[in-house]
């Protein structure tokens, strides 16, 4: 048998007869297998929102609990200015916010109608695609059939854009609580039984599934960067080659799926150690607060930066 659906017809022929025989007019396989990969990507990217809307309400839960809390910011990963964990929480919601954004608008393109559409070509059959895009719950009917093809791997890498910039999201989010809980700064306590031990190093806690999260971005953005290449130096049509875009995807949304999942669970254990954040608030975050003041007491600012800036510097 050549794929699933002719599995279904031959089942169905051998049980109805001719009737099973009928089940294929007006239908093509490509138009049939790009109908359930639609059906596909709309079910998951419905999941991978849900997923992002749990670690959401985690971090606003520890938000909620350790907002006031101080932790140093940095630029060029050096100390720059105060910030907060409430700064911190929020900044992750506010990113899944826009995540959620890109979500939908790639659930939304990609929920058009392409049975009836055939091998790309339309049916030179009066068929009723209202009442299909009605049934299969679609938005709309794909009208184009040249585009139904044409659009393989175009709606593809969207998802996969949206997939990557929630991935980019939990890679940077990993590398801050990786940094936050060196012995160093130790402003987080990662959940012990999230993290691995040593086979030779008794003392160890290694982060692994923080820095397997953040590398897993690498493998999303990599499938991207595959799906747009795929797609290229195609003539019009349907074309064996995307076939091949099937399993990058398929694997972005489960690597994403469980990098939400595992995330989720990371935040929802993780301990805020106060005492830590209050040490690491040391004199030189306040810099630029220090010049804002003397610019509050009529010191033109640049005056007061290299007021401030000597002060810092001969420490």
């Amino acid at each position: 048998q050549e794929d699933g659906h002719t599995a279904i017809e031959n089942y169905l022929t051998e049980q109805l007869g001719q009737t099973g025989q009928k089940i294929h007019t007006a239908r093509s396989r490509n138009d049939q297998v790009l109908t359930a990969l639609r059906l596909y990507y709309k079910a998951e990217i419905g999941e991978i929102l849900n997923s992002a809307k749990q670690l959401t309400s985690a971090l606003k839960n520890i938000s909620a609990e350790n907002g006031d809390i101080p932790l140093p910011g940095f630029t060029h990963t050096q100390k720059a200015m105060p910030a907060s964990v409430e700064m911190w929480c929020s900044a992750f919601v506010d990113s899944m916010k826009d995540n959620r954004r890109l979500l939908k608008f790639a659930r939304k393109l990609v929920d058009q109608n392409p049975m009836g559409t055939g091998a790309g070509f339309g049916i030179p059959l009066d068929i009723d695609r209202e009442l299909t895009t009605e049934i299969m719950g679609f938005a709309r009917i794909q009208k184009n059939p040249m585009y139904a093809q044409n659009s393989r791997g175009k709606f593809e890498s969207t998802i996969l854009h949206a997939l990557s910039q929630v991935m980019i999201d939990l890679n940077k989010m990993a590398t801050d609580l990786i940094f936050l809980s060196l012995p160093e700064f130790g402003c987080v306590d990662l959940p012990e039984a999230l993290c691995t031990g040593s086979s030779i190093m008794p003392q160890k806690q290694n982060p692994d599934v923080l820095e397997l999260v953040r590398s897993c971005y690498h493998t999303v953005q990599a499938n991207e960067i595959e799906i747009k290449s795929r797609a290229a130096n195609l003539i019009s049509g349907y074309h064996r080659d995307m076939q091949l875009s099937k399993g990058p995807v398929m694997r972005s949304f489960q690597i994403t799926m469980d990098a939400l999942e595992m995330m989720t669970l990371v935040i929802e254990k993780l301990r805020i150690n106060e005492a830590n954040c209050r040490a690491a608030m040391t004199p030189e975050l306040y810099a630029t607060e220090a010049a804002y003041n003397l610019v509050k007491k009529g010191m033109p600012f640049r005056e007061a930066y290299r007021t401030v800036g000597a002060k810092y510097r001969k420490k």
